[in-house]
């Protein structure tokens, strides 16, 4: 009796290392989008492409993690004053746990703005200011990330 519960032991033991190594294999999906007009159609195109990624890997049950950079106009979309799609981003921060999905500002847009208009600008506080949404970009393909632009 003692040998069949060794075997036994011995099995789930197996399977559970067979599962972790499947589980460090199993592959993290990264897609980096680009927003760069200040057209709503466009920002809701992104974050319509954002959600349906999301639901699809989660519904497959992997991993995924999304970013939107913007620069040039379309910062607008991660404006406080300006954006058209706030609570929209708002919600989708909040739905897509546990997913990451992150939302990058240009800096350098940002201060053309800020200069250009005589005032500080805020972004959305689900957004995070990098230094160049064209380099972030640039940055994320090097890395391996996926490319989409609505």
């Amino acid at each position: 009796m003692r040998f069949i519960t060794n075997a036994a032991f011995s099995i789930v033991i197996l399977a559970f290392c067979a599962f972790a190594v499947q589980a460090d294999d199993a592959k993290v999906h990264r897609v980096s989008i680009q927003v760069d007009q200040n057209d709503p159609a466009v920002m809701n195109l992104a974050l319509n492409n954002a959600s349906n990624i999301i639901a699809e890997y989660r519904d497959r049950r992997e991993e995924v993690e999304v970013e939107i950079v913007t620069y040039g106009p379309g910062l607008h979309m991660l404006r406080e004053d300006t954006s058209p799609v706030k609570d929209r981003i708002k919600h989708i921060k909040e739905a897509s746990f546990p997913a990451k999905i992150q939302f990058s500002a240009c800096n350098n847009t940002k201060q053309g703005m800020e200069k250009k208009e005589g005032h500080a600008i805020s972004v959305v506080p689900e957004a995070t200011v990098v230094s160049s949404g064209a380099v972030r970009l640039i940055e994320l393909q090097e890395k391996g990330w996926t490319y989409l632009r609505p």
